[in-house]
């Protein structure tokens, strides 16, 4: 949504944004619950050979398959409902995050036991939302292409570190392949240079969207490379934070720093400095 309020003109903005933005909020929370709902229900079996998810209700309650989806059924309808009083592109949006849901969980396809695909068809889902919030600014345009990969390849690099942590953490690769198939191919050292080239990619393509739309924007390029690092930095900690993203609220050092980070965001996208301009010059320099 930021990245729309200041790339393109005011009259291309959606009328009634506001309910836009609460209907598409409510929608995106629902679809992505209903694909947590199967993602649990579906790796029960897979669970009890992680040291901590093995405690979950889910693996060790008897929990009742109809409740279960019901419950999916229900959140899944609710919000394609909300969806539809935004604009049929995030109808389109929210059903693709819907399906990428049945991709990645739901045999025979169970995208997250192939190796590499696992990744980026998960992260593929940070893709999903970012053009959600595009869509819900504006339906007349299409984002750059350059920003859904950009942020596509950093969402790669989360789930790759996510990976790492978690083989780190079982430290056996014969128990992490009956916890993750796909742990079966990887090793601690493929799982780290995945994650270093997601995180190239992601660089070279957000730098491409910078260049071309915003080219303050790249004097947040270290920054962006340092925010790469305070994560890989966190996924080397006992129980690491990376591989339960609902904890990462207590690091609190990556919290200042993201803060930090989207002010200098927030500053480069208002100011105009011409002296940057020198980097779009295609002439050499005399010396």
């Amino acid at each position: 949504m930021v990245f729309a309020f200041f790339l393109i003109d005011k009259s291309a903005y959606n009328r009634g944004m506001i309910l836009h933005l609460i209907m598409g909020f409510l929608s995106t929370c629902f679809i992505a619950s209903a694909n947590y709902i199967i993602n649990e229900w579906l790796d029960a079996e897979f669970d009890q050979f992680h040291p901590t998810k093995k405690d979950r209700p889910v693996v060790s309650a008897a929990l009742k398959p109809l409740y279960i989806i019901i419950e999916y059924v229900l959140f899944a309808i609710t919000g394609l409902i909300a969806a539809w009083f935004c604009s049929h592109l995030i109808v389109l949006m929210e059903v693709w995050l819907f399906i990428m849901g049945i991709i990645y969980n739901v045999r025979p396809i169970r995208s997250k036991e192939i190796p590499y695909i696992d990744v980026l068809s998960e992260s593929l889902n940070n893709a999903i939302r970012l053009l959600i919030g595009w869509f819900i600014v504006t339906s007349a345009l299409l984002p750059p292409v350059s920003i859904i990969l950009g942020y596509w390849m950093g969402g790669a690099f989360l789930m790759a570190i996510k990976r790492f942590a978690e083989y780190r953490m079982i430290g056996d690769k014969n128990q992490a392949g009956l916890y993750r198939k796909s742990f079966i191919y990887y090793t601690e050292k493929s799982l780290l240079i995945s994650a270093f080239f997601y995180g190239i990619l992601s660089v070279f393509f957000c730098g491409i969207f910078m260049i071309k739309y915003r080219i303050e924007l790249l004097l947040a390029i270290p920054f962006l490379c340092g925010l790469f690092c305070i994560y890989l930095n966190i996924s080397y900690k006992p129980d690491s934070s990376a591989q339960k993203p609902e904890k990462l609220f207590k690091e609190k050092g990556l919290l200042v720093y993201i803060f930090i980070f989207f002010i200098l965001l927030g500053i480069l996208m208002i100011c105009k400095l011409p002296f940057l301009e020198w980097f779009m010059e295609t002439s050499f320099i005399r010396i």
